[in-house]
C-alpha cells in the first residue's frame, strides 16, 4: 500500500459490491468469492450472508476503469484504477494496488500504458490519469526506508487505524467432497499449545527412546516437534468426544486418537459384545460409572476414592493391572502423511498424560507410504482401482499378500503390480503341487536316506539356517519385502539348486527335504497363512501352523558358506570358459562339437610377489578401520618395496582385483590363503561338474605340478581354471540295446585309450537323448567278440551269449590295428565292433 501510484483491475472479471461492517455501513468491491470468504470472517453483519447493493450485483471490470480513488498512503490526492490483464479472479479480491517501487509487474504494467497510448484509447484511460505519477518512495513517514523492511509496521498501522481489514483465504483452490470451494471461516477455537518449549523437550525425550526403524521417520518427527506450535483441537460438527471444558465442541480426529491405544488395553474387559454400553462387559462395570476418575485410577494410579468412584475397587484394580500389562504401545503403525501431525501429537500427549513415566512411552512407530497400482496413482477417475475384494477375487488371499508384502518396505510408495500377483500365484500353486510329491515320494520310499550326508546337503542345510534367520530378523524390523526375498524367494532358489545339484528329486536326502518344506510353511505363513496352512496338512502334521514355533536352527557355518561360495563362482567361470571355448572355436573351424574333457587347476597359495602385496593390503585396511586408501597411495608404498619393482606392471591390476574381491567378499578376499581344501570340495562336486559342463572327464591339478606358465598367472587360491581339450582319436564301435521293447537302439560310440566303464557311460547318456538321467546303465561284452554280435537274441535271455563289464575295467585302443580291449584283473578281453548296453530305471 505504501508508494501507491493507481489500483489495478481486470477489464473482463465480474466484480460485485457488498455492504461490510458488523454494521453493514460501509460497501466493498470485490470479486464475488472474496466476498464469500469475508462473510465467513466476520467483516459482514451476518456469518456467511452477502447482501449486495442494489444494481451491483454484477459489475464488469471494465466499468471499473478511470475510477478517482482515495488511498491512505500516497502523496496523490486521488488516483486512478488501470487494466491490468494478469490478475486473476480465483486469488485474492480480483483488485491489485499498484506499487511500482516495489513489485516488477506493477512498475512494467505502469509503463505499458504511459507508453503506449493505443492501450490507453482501449480503456478510455486518460493521460492525466497516469503520466502524473512516478512509482518512486521518496517521501513521507518510512522515506528512504526498503518496502520490505516497513511492510509489517505499514500492515498494523492501517489495521488499527480502521484503514484496512485483515483478510484469509486458502493457499490454493480446496474443493470440499461435496463439490463446493471452501473458505477460511473465522471462528471460536480452542488450541494445544505444542510450541510450549517444556512440552517440546519431553517429546523429544519419547522420540529419542523410539524405534523409528528408519532415520527418515525420525528426522521427520523431529522436525515437526521444533515447527509445532498451537493446534486447533476442536470442531463444532462431525463424530467424536466432547471437549471436556467446552461440550459444546468436539475433540477433532486428529487429537482425539492420541492415546485410545490406552482404551484397547481394557476393553475386553468394559464391552460385552458391542460397543454403546448397553451390555456390560466381564468387569461387571456399567459404563455410566465410568466416570473420569475410574479412568484416572485405571490409568494414573490414582488412589481410590468411593465417594467418587462408583465402581468398586476390586473391579478397577483388574483394569489397571490389564493396563499395566499391555502398555506401553509396542509398535504404532500408520501411514507417513501423519508423521507431521497425529503421529507427533501422539507423542506429545502420552508424555503430558504420563509424564513421569516414560515406561509408558510409546516404544515404536512404524511409517508406511502410499500404494501405487501398476506404478501408478490409485484413482477413480482414471480407472486405476483396485478394492480389496476384487483383488482377492482375482488373486486369492494369499496371492494378493505375497504381492503387497512385495510392493515395498520403509515409507517409499509401496507398487502392487498385477504380473506380480500373477507370477505369485503360479509360485503357491507350485510349492502346493511340489509339497504333494515330496509326500508321496517318501511314502513310495524313492528318496535318498541314511546318515551319509553329501556335500549340496551340507550348504543346502546351512543356506536354510542362514536364511531362516534373516527372515526372522526382517519380520522383527516389519521389512515384509526383505522377509518375502530371505524366506521364500531366496528359499526357493536354494531348493532348485539343491535339486540341481542332487541330480533330480529322488536323489534329494529325505531330510533335507522334508526340514526345507516344514520350515518354508512356517515361515511363510505370516504372509501367506492359507498357502502355509495347506502345507501344514498336507505334511500330517498336529494342529494350525499358526501356534506352532518359529524353526530353531544353529547359526549358519561361514566354512560351508565360503565353499558354497567357492563352488557357485567356480562353476560360473568354467561355464563363461566353456561359452568363449566354443565362440572361439566357431570362428576358427566348422567343428561345432562341444569339448569332452577338462582340466581344472587350483592354487594353495599366491605366487611370492603376490604375497607381499596382500600382505600391504592387509596392513592398509587394518590401518584404516576396514578401508584400503586410493591406488595412489597403494602404488606409492609398493614402489618402496624393492622386490616388487621388477613387478610393478602387474601389481596395480592386481591391487584392483582384491579391491573389487574386497567389496563382495569382505575381509576374507585379503586371505594369504585359502581357508579350506579346493580339491576336496571340487572331488566332492564332481558329477556335477561334469552333469553342468556336459564333460566326460575331468582332470584337477594343483598348479604346483608342470602346467603352463599362463596357467599359474591366471590361478589364485579360491579361483580355480578350468582348460577345456578335444577329445583324442579313437574308435567307433557299436552300442546296441537288446532288451525287448525297451525303446533304445544301436548307437556308435567312440572309445579312448585309457576309458573307463564310468567314463563310457556318461559318454553313452550325452550322446543318446532316449537315455534318461535317472536311468542305471550296465556293460556287457560278447563271450565271443568275432560272431556273438551276428547271432538271434533269445527273448527269454537275451544277454545268453554275454558277460558283464566289471567297473573296474578299462578300455585299451590300438589306433593302427584298430581294435578295442578290455583289460581287468591283468587279463585282456577282445571286444570285436559291439557292445551291449542295459538301462533299467
Amino acid at each position: 500500500m505504501y508508494g501507491q501510484t493507481n489500483c489495478f483491475i481486470h477489464p473482463d472479471i465480474e466484480y460485485c459490491a457488498f455492504y461490510a461492517g458488523q454494521k453493514g455501513n460501509e460497501v466493498f468491491v470485490a470479486t464475488k468469492r472474496a466476498a464469500r470468504n469475508m462473510s465467513y470472517q466476520e467483516m459482514t453483519a451476518e456469518n456467511g450472508k452477502i447482501r449486495f447493493v442494489d444494481g451491483a450485483e454484477k459489475i464488469l471490470g471494465k466499468q471499473l476503469l478511470g475510477l478517482a480513488l482515495k488511498s491512505p498512503l500516497t502523496k496523490y490526492d486521488r488516483i486512478y484504477s488501470l487494466p491490468m490483464l494478469t490478475i486473476k479472479d480465483d486469488k485474492g479480491t480480483g483488485i491489485v494496488t499498484s506499487v511500482p517501487s516495489d513489485s516488477p509487474d506493477d512498475y512494467a504494467a505502469l509503463m505499458d500504458l504511459k507508453r503506449k497510448k493505443p492501450l490507453r484509447e482501449k480503456f478510455n484511460i486518460k493521460d492525466e490519469m497516469v503520466l502524473p505519477y512516478e512509482p518512486v518512495m521518496v517521501t513521507g513517514k518510512y522515506a528512504g526506508q526498503k518496502t520490505a523492511e516497513v511492510k509489517k509496521e505499514i500492515r498494523e498501522e492501517l489495521i488499527t487505524s480502521g484503514e484496512a481489514a485483515l483478510f484469509v483465504e486458502p493457499e490454493k483452490k480446496v474443493i470440499s467432497r461435496s463439490g463446493d470451494e471452501c473458505v477460511v471461516a473465522l471462528c471460536d477455537q480452542w488450541y494445544l499449545n505444542y510450541g510450549d518449549e517444556e512440552w517440546k523437550k519431553e517429546a523429544k525425550k519419547a522420540l529419542a527412546q523410539l524405534n523409528t526403524y528408519t532415520e527418515d521417520v525420525r528426522r521427520n518427527l523431529d522436525a515437526t516437534i521444533d515447527w509445532l506450535h498451537e493446534y486447533a483441537c476442536c470442531r463444532s460438527y462431525g463424530l467424536g468426544s466432547r471437549l471436556p471444558w467446552d461440550p459444546q465442541y468436539l475433540i477433532e480426529s486428529l487429537s482425539d486418537s492420541t492415546i485410545y491405544n490406552a482404551y484397547y488395553t481394557v476393553a475386553h474387559l468394559l464391552q460385552g459384545g458391542t460397543i454403546d454400553g448397553s451390555v456390560i462387559g466381564p468387569a461387571g462395570i456399567k459404563a455410566s460409572d465410568m466416570v473420569d476418575d475410574c479412568w484416572d485410577y485405571i490409568f494414573l494410579n490414582k488412589p481410590y476414592n468411593a465417594k467418587t468412584m462408583p465402581v468398586q475397587e476390586s473391579q478397577l484394580a483388574i483394569c489397571r493391572k490389564e493396563f499395566l500389562y499391555w502398555y506401553p504401545v509396542d509398535m504404532r503403525a500408520s501411514g507417513k502423511d501423519l508423521l507431521q501431525n497425529h503421529l507427533a501429537y501422539y507423542l506429545f500427549n502420552h508424555v503430558a498424560i504420563w509424564k513421569d513415566q516414560p515406561e509408558l512411552w510409546p516404544r515404536s512407530i512404524r511409517a508406511n507410504g502410499h500404494l501405487l497400482l501398476n506404478n501408478e496413482k490409485m484413482s477413480k477417475q482414471t480407472g486405476n482401482f483396485l478394492t480389496l475384494s476384487e483383488t482377492v477375487e482375482l488373486f486369492s488371499a494369499d496371492g494378493m499378500r505375497i504381492s503387497l508384502a512385495d510392493a515395498g518396505d520403509y515409507v517409499e510408495d509401496a507398487n502392487f503390480v498385477y504380473d506380480m500377483a500373477d507370477a505369485a500365484v503360479l509360485r503357491l500353486y507350485n510349492l502346493l503341487v511340489w509339497s504333494r510329491e515330496m509326500v508321496a515320494l517318501r511314502e513310495q520310499n524313492s528318496l535318498r536316506s541314511g546318515q551319509k550326508f553329501t556335500f549340496a546337503d551340507q550348504v543346502f542345510d546351512n543356506e536354510m539356517n542362514s536364511a531362516i534367520q534373516k527372515t526372522f530378523d526382517s519380520y522383527e524390523q516389519t521389512l515384509f519385502k526383505e522377509a518375502l526375498k530371505h524366506g521364500f524367494f531366496e528359499y526357493q532358489s536354494y531348493r532348485d539348486k539343491y535339486r540341481e545339484h542332487c541330480g533330480g528329486d529322488t536323489e534329494m536326502h529325505v531330510d533335507m527335504v522334508f526340514k526345507w518344506i516344514e520350515t518354508q510353511a512356517i515361515i511363510l505363513s505370516p504372509i501367506c497363512p492359507h498357502v502355509s496352512e495347506q502345507i501344514w496338512q498336507i505334511l500330517g502334521k498336529d494342529g494350525f501352523i499358526v501356534c506352532a514355533k518359529w524353526p530353531v536352527t544353529p547359526p549358519a557355518d561361514d566354512l560351508i558358506t565360503k565353499k558354497a561360495e567357492f563352488m557357485d563362482d567356480a562353476i560360473r567361470d568354467f561355464r563363461l570358459r566353456l561359452k568363449n571355448h566354443m565362440n572361439l572355436k566357431q570362428k576358427k573351424s566348422k567343428d561345432t562339437n562341444p569339448p569332452s574333457e577338462a582340466v581344472i587347476y587350483f592354487a594353495e597359495e599366491y605366487p611370492s610377489w603376490q604375497k607381499e602385496v596382500l600382505g600391504l593390503l592387509n596392513q592398509c585396511y587394518q590401518e584404516g578401520n576396514g578401508e584400503l586408501p586410493d591406488n595412489k597411495e597403494i602404488s606409492r608404498r609398493l614402489g618402496a618395496i624393492e622386490s616388487l619393482k621388477k613387478f610393478m606392471k602387474k601389481t596395480m591390476p592386481f591391487v584392483q582385483l582384491m579391491r573389487e574381491n574386497l567389496a563382495i567378499h569382505g575381509e576374507s578376499a585379503l586371505d594369504i590363503a585359502c581357508q579350506f581344501d579346493q580339491k576336496e570340495v571340487l572331488e566332492q562336486n564332481l558329477d556335477y561338474i561334469l552333469s553342468t559342463l556336459d564333460l566326460e572327464s575331468v582332470t584337477i591339478t594343483d598348479v604346483r605340478g608342470v602346467v603352463p606358465a599362463n596357467v599359474v598367472e591366471m590361478t589364485c587360491p579360491g579361483k580355480p581354471i578350468i582348460m577345456y581339450k578335444e577329445q583324442e582319436p579313437g574308435i567307433t564301435i557299436t552300442f546296441r540295446n537288446v532288451d525287448p521293447c525297451s525303446g533304445l537302439f544301436d548307437i556308435e560310440i567312440p572309445i579312448i585309450n585309457g576309458d573307463t566303464v564310468a567314463v563310457i557311460i556318461r559318454r553313452l547318456k550325452r550322446i543318446s537323448k532316449d537315455i534318461k538321467p535317472k536311468q542305471t546303465i550296465s556293460l556287457w561284452r560278447y563271450l565271443d567278440p568275432l560272431g556273438g554280435d551276428r547271432k538271434l537274441i533269445q527273448l527269454k535271455n537275451p544277454l545268453e551269449n554275454n558277460e558283464r563289464i566289471p567297473d573296474s575295467s578299462q578300455f585299451k585302443v590300438d589306433i593302427q590295428s584298430g581294435k578295442v580291449c578290455l583289460q581287468n584283473n591283468g587279463n585282456k578281453f577282445y571286444l570285436g565292433n559291439t557292445i551291449v548296453y542295459r538301462s533299467c530305471n
